[in-house]
């Protein structure tokens, strides 16, 4: 049956980014959505839409905001447990808490049930897609994609690859392993039903050249694959590099000199690039990934949102759990937004909206099917409650346009907001 799904709808007319971000993100505050076999079949004048469509099924979600579902494009599911650990740097952390979480994941039922918990609260927090990743072990990724069909969600996912002495004996493979492993997942996964396969060195420090190699000529084999990693997240972080690489240009050379630079690769934080770097990175039209509220909680640094925008790079954004402090994009908004007043760029809702949507699909190279609300894309949407607590709806209230109405639910915002989470078009938390 055709649903109508009416509220105030938001809808995209271009990169915030390049024109003023109140045309390219409008707002219609009496609209609706037609729905059909899990896509966007049509969106107009509620009232016309109604007319138009008597026979549908109508759900009203009155001055609910309809927005495209969240796009989580930087994640670690294996450490949902793990989440707002206590912080040391980087290299600390990983040692005192994400490689022993991680070890957990040799039994498959723990994956299975972290991976259930984890699309649970992604769910809940609005967002539909996100893109993971797991551990070296196989039945991680079987897990994850496997909870993400049941629940109809899109999902990136790969097997997280670490043979480097670097990384504890029990979280090591081989190159050989690393490739055949992969392979393997990438035939059981990629392409069926909503999943895409990332290939996923974890990072250069755990990665022998040799590993790096193999997993560069396993995405030549399959280049419709994604490729995810780490860059330049820390600055003690790239002077390990240096010392592991010391015959490299800088620490993208590592992945570079093994052909995992181009289209399709996802580089999460990418904070402290040097000029080549950032030139490279633009002309081979790869994704950085903004981890806000896990460059705040590890102390990583600050990424230069208004510097990669000037530069047309290609950006997402992200929760980066369990480094991450929250699994909300809405947290996650505030915290680009922060950060980006000390970087001294002032981002519009507007903009912080496309990239929790939009953006993060482009950086996915999803957005052909998910990330905007318009006719043919897949139903995925979030439905927003402006006013969801006290201490918001008294700020929204005195709001003269939408976008200061939005402003106080992007900044405060918490599961609260979430009026339903929409998954292909069948909503996936009660309103």
């Amino acid at each position: 049956m055709d649903t109508l799904v009416a509220g105030q709808v938001m809808t995209f007319h271009g990169d915030p980014f390049e024109i003023p971000p109140t045309e390219a993100v409008r707002v219609d505050s009496d609209a609706a959505m037609l729905l059909r076999d899990g896509r966007i079949a049509a969106i107009g004048g509620r009232a016309q839409m109604q007319a138009d469509h008597p026979e549908a099924a109508l759900t009203d979600f009155g001055p609910g905001l309809i927005v495209p579902g969240f796009v989580d494009a930087h994640a670690h599911y294996p450490q949902t447990a793990m989440i707002a650990s206590w912080g040391k740097r980087l290299i600390d952390w990983l040692d005192s808490y994400t490689f022993p979480e991680e070890a957990r994941f040799a039994d498959r039922s723990y994956a299975t049930t972290i991976a259930e918990r984890y699309l649970d609260l992604l769910l809940a927090n609005g967002t539909t897609t996100v893109a993971s990743f797991c551990t070296i072990h196989p039945g991680s990724v079987d897990a994850l994609f496997e909870a993400a069909e049941a629940r109809g969600m899109r999902i990136v996912a790969g097997k997280t690859c670490m043979d480097r002495d670097t990384a504890p004996e029990a979280l090591r493979d081989t190159a050989q392993s690393a490739y055949d492993d992969s392979k393997a997942l990438i035939g059981r996964w990629h392409g069926r039903g909503r999943a895409t396969y990332a290939i996923t060195p974890r990072f250069s420090p755990t990665s022998t050249p040799d590993q790096l190699d193999a997993l560069g000529r396993l995405w030549a084999e399959h280049p419709s694959c994604l490729m995810q990693t780490h860059l330049s997240e820390q600055t003690d972080e790239i002077d390990w590099v240096r010392g592991l690489y010391p015959e490299a240009r800088d620490y993208l050379d590592t992945y570079e000199a093994h052909g995992l630079v181009r289209e399709g690769a996802l580089f999460g934080h990418a904070i402290h690039l040097t000029p080549r770097e950032i030139d490279h990175l633009r002309a081979s039209d790869c994704a950085l990934i903004h981890c806000p509220t896990s460059n705040t909680f590890i102390g990583s640094g600050l990424f230069d949102m208004g510097a990669r925008q000037a530069e047309r790079q290609r950006v997402g954004l992200a929760t980066d759990t369990g480094g991450g402090s929250s699994f909300s994009m809405l947290r996650t908004m505030a915290a680009a937004y922060e950060i980006g007043q000390l970087t001294h760029t002032a981002l519009h809702p507007a903009q912080l909206i496309w990239l929790a949507t939009r953006g993060s699909a482009r950086a996915l190279r999803l957005e052909d099917r998910i990330g905007s609300l318009a006719p043919g894309m897949e139903a995925d949407f979030t439905v927003l409650d402006l006013a969801s607590t006290p201490a918001i709806a008294q700020r929204a209230i005195r709001a003269e346009t939408i976008w200061e109405e939005l402003f106080p639910t992007i900044m405060m915002g918490d599961d609260r907001a979430i009026l339903a989470t929409c998954v292909a078009g069948v909503q996936a938390r009660p309103a």
